[in-house]
């Protein structure tokens, strides 16, 4: 039996629930097993660390934020306008069928050394670029889905009408398709904060998160390493809770 979806406060307090048991349970075995920090630091030490040292830690999320959302827009734009293509004309969605796979196994590790040779490592191109791609792959996949989820009794009834080709994809197909825009949106936000976060591994300014966990646990501060992670966690939690309101607003309204 189909129940439906659950309320968003049901959403929201379920895996608030389960973390706080998880982190209860990380807390009690750190602390009844007296584990040392190198291996993994309590969660009491990791937010004391975290209180500490917020502000570092805050301006280090904004900067790896602001590339993150660089890249979440440029990539929305890329795979909507690509998609777009791709509906109205085959062989262009032919050709960019392999470029659209091999851009989804591109490997972090292997595309941002590449990239900052290319652009000023001095600058946080090469990491805006990488976050891009992550996005346009789920974005350009779940809008070219919806585009062709139009009934083709539809489209026959607007060329029936001799409908314009504008007012077609305004009325009819853009409405079909907006929702799986907005589910690429949503597994695209947090990929944006992942790939940010990772092409800061490989080069560029000293000024993000990947700094603020690579110079403590180098410097033998675990916790306040953790600390960084932790700001990670946040932020992305952030930008997926961005693309779930985001698609929840536009259902809501569609829906009325």
């Amino acid at each position: 039996m189909n129940r439906g979806p659950l309320p968003l406060w049901a959403t929201i307090a379920s895996p608030i629930a389960l973390g706080i048991v998880l982190v209860a349970l990380w807390q009690l075995w750190a602390s009844a097993a007296d584990v040392p920090d190198y291996f993994l630091p309590s969660p009491s030490h990791i937010w004391t660390q975290f209180h500490e040292n917020f502000s570092l830690v805050l301006k280090a999320t904004l900067h790896t934020g602001w590339n993150a959302l660089r890249g979440l827009l440029i990539g929305t734009l890329v795979g909507v306008v690509g998609a777009l293509l791709g509906n109205a004309l085959r062989p262009i969605r032919q050709m960019a069928a392999p470029i659209v796979l091999a851009a989804s196994v591109i490997p972090i590790a292997a595309l941002g050394p590449v990239l900052n040779e290319m652009f000023n490592a001095n600058f946080n191109t090469s990491r805006v670029i990488i976050a891009a791609i992550a996005v346009t792959v789920p974005v350009y996949i779940n809008t070219l889905r919806g585009l062709a989820q139009v009934k083709p009794v539809h489209r026959e009834l607007m060329r029936a009408y001799s409908t314009k080709a504008v007012t077609t994809a305004r009325t009819v197909t853009l409405p079909t398709a907006v929702p799986y825009l907005f589910t690429g949106i949503r597994i695209g936000s947090p990929m944006a904060v992942i790939s940010a976060l990772v092409a800061e591994f490989f080069g560029g300014p000293l000024t993000g998160l990947a700094n603020q966990v690579t110079a403590n646990a180098s410097s033998g501060r675990y916790a306040a390493a953790w600390a960084g992670v932790l700001g990670s966690i946040v932020l992305g939690l952030v930008f997926y809770v961005f693309g779930y309101a985001l698609e929840r607003w536009f259902n809501r309204h569609q829906a009325a």
